[in-house]
């Protein structure tokens, strides 16, 4: 590495004292060295949250915050305040706003724009030997509610959270100050992929003449010839929806394939992939939505008890099982026994859990890690694709102890039902590549859902299937069981930096040795060159290479 090997340790400075676990979360996103701001430390990088800038010799101090500042006001600096949600942009990015934020009318060096009233809202400005950066933003506020509120469908497709790591970071590298960082990425691969698959419809032959088998006969048949007379079918699809359909008797009498058993189809089209089965716990039972109401629709007609052979057989291969929940969202007990009928099949306690509808609440997260689950995946879209909190990184929700959640990013009915997207195969495809070039450039991780169904009629989504697979493989990211990447990113978390020193060309990183992490790849360093040009966030990256406990790179 050289002499460019070296970082500075980031002094955090905040008003809101009950926003240090927020603080806490964004540097387990953002991987680098931090602390709390003490009075007798020295600091080249100052981040300042809605205070005032103490007295300072830091080369770098980053001012966010929605209240005028000292800053501004001692350079006749107008602020004009912008409430509620804004959308700005920086370096060609569009970055959304959700707790309000103050325009600067007239201030020269700016960074970011209010995209409606084209004023500046991040602006740079030197005085001597320190530079600062002032953000008309609360840094902290943002996150918060990004992890807690999530994103409105309008902005799914915004990463808005991976935008805040990545405008601090470039804030820091731009000024030629030294930075290192762990990325949310394993060495030899630009990110994870997790190929899931709810199972909700494991056999068409289940339902009998429910409204599910009705709905299929439908789309099967009616549907499925307006969608070929549009162009949105070929005849190839008509008629093997129309041959699933007429053949139902023979389905029942079970002298016909069930075209709904899907999973050893799976199998084989991710032969070498790893991938993670969400199973229902227990048939004919809706539970209960957010509301308190009882939606007899959401009751499956199979338990996880009726198809113990094969889930046996996709544990043996190399699957995950984990929970596709129904009422542990709210109740810890209910989640607690749901989990039990999952673990009577696969002989595994270490589960994760995606709630059955994605039905979930604000104590949801305390609730699912009372339960036992060691990570939950329900965040994210039923109507479109996107980023519900804004990242691709696994997160912990604020109150969570253990549990972390992997973001669900695409699901398949969200992109193909006529009431959300209504996309075409070719449509979908298009619509993810922005999602894959955003993981390749960011890491994390991007998390799929294809229902178990999905493959066989009506909805004959394994072509568009097949070739996102395709496309993902050329990018070369490591396809993870979603507890292998949640295990991993566990490992990432658990990782800490010793004393690092302005002008040392070594860094020690250490974590408490955790046998869940064993088979994960290892952690990379990543080390920003403060020699480059400004414009120019040019890095290294090695491996970290483990030990028992401690690991020095230099």
């Amino acid at each position: 590495m050289g002499s460019n090997f070296f970082g500075n340790m980031i002094g955090v400075l905040i008003r809101d004292e009950t926003s240090r676990p927020i603080v806490r979360e964004f540097f387990q996103l953002f991987k680098t060295p931090w602390e709390f701001h003490r009075a007798d430390a020295h600091y080249d990088v100052l981040l300042c949250c809605d205070r005032e800038v103490p007295q300072n010799e830091a080369r770098l101090v980053l001012l966010y915050g929605t209240a005028q500042n000292q800053f501004e006001k001692s350079r006749a600096l107008q602020a004009e305040s912008a409430p509620g949600q804004s959308l700005l942009s920086f370096g060609g990015a569009r970055l959304p706003i959700y707790r309000g934020c103050l325009r600067f009318p007239g201030a020269e060096g700016e960074l970011i724009v209010h995209e409606s009233s084209k004023q500046p809202v991040g602006f740079r400005a030197v005085a001597g030997t320190q530079t600062v950066v002032r953000f008309g933003y609360d840094l902290f506020a943002e996150i918060r509610h990004l992890l807690t509120c999530g994103q409105p469908e309008a902005l799914a497709g915004v990463p808005t959270l991976d935008l805040h790591i990545r405008l601090l970071r470039e804030s820091i590298v731009k000024e030629r100050l030294p930075l290192v960082e762990i990325p949310p990425a394993p060495a030899g691969h630009p990110f994870t992929v997790c190929l899931t698959h709810d199972v909700d419809h494991v056999r068409l032959r289940f339902h009998r003449l429910d409204h599910t088998v009705i709905g299929f006969l439908y789309r099967a048949t009616l549907r499925s010839f307006f969608q070929f007379l549009r162009g949105r079918r070929s005849l190839s699809h008509l008629l093997t929806n129309w041959k699933a359909a007429f053949s139902l008797p023979l389905i029942y009498l079970g002298l016909v394939k069930d075209p709904w058993d899907q999973l050893e189809s799976y199998a084989e089209l991710e032969k070498g992939l790893a991938s993670t089965f969400f199973v229902i716990p227990r048939k004919d039972h809706p539970g209960v939505d957010p509301q308190g109401n009882i939606r007899s629709k959401r009751a499956t007609r199979y338990a996880a008890a009726d198809i113990a052979a094969e889930l046996k057989q996709l544990h043996a291969n190399g699957s995950e099982i984990a929970l596709h929940g129904i009422d542990a969202w709210h109740d810890s007990s209910a989640g607690a026994e749901e989990r039990s009928q999952i673990e009577r099949v696969t002989g595994s306690p270490q589960m994760g859990v995606r709630m059955h509808w994605l039905y979930f609440a604000q104590e949801s997260p305390r609730l699912l890690e009372q339960a036992g689950f060691s990570y939950d995946s329900t965040i994210g879209y039923n109507e479109t694709i996107g980023y519900k909190a804004g990242t691709t990184q696994v997160y912990q929700h604020p109150g969570a102890d253990r549990l972390l959640e992997l973001p669900l990013h695409i699901m398949d009915t969200a992109m193909f039902y006529p009431p959300y997207l209504n996309l075409s195969d070719a449509e979908a495809l298009r619509a993810i590549q922005p999602m894959i070039r955003h993981a390749a450039g960011s890491g994390g991780v991007m998390t799929i859902n294809w229902h178990d169904r999905s493959l066989g009629p009506e909805r004959l989504w394994g072509g568009a299937y097949a070739s996102l697979l395709s496309d993902l493989r050329a990018e070369d990211p490591w396809f993870a069981t979603a507890g292998d990447a949640v295990a991993w990113f566990r490992k990432r978390r658990a990782a800490s930096f010793g004393d690092v020193r302005p002008g040392s060309n070594e860094v020690t990183v250490q974590w408490p040795p955790d046998k869940s992490c064993a088979n994960t790849p290892p952690l990379r360093l990543r080390v920003y060159n403060p020699a480059a040009p400004g414009a120019d966030l040019s890095f290294e990256d090695r491996p970290i290479l483990e030990t028992e406990q401690v690991l020095v790179a230099a």
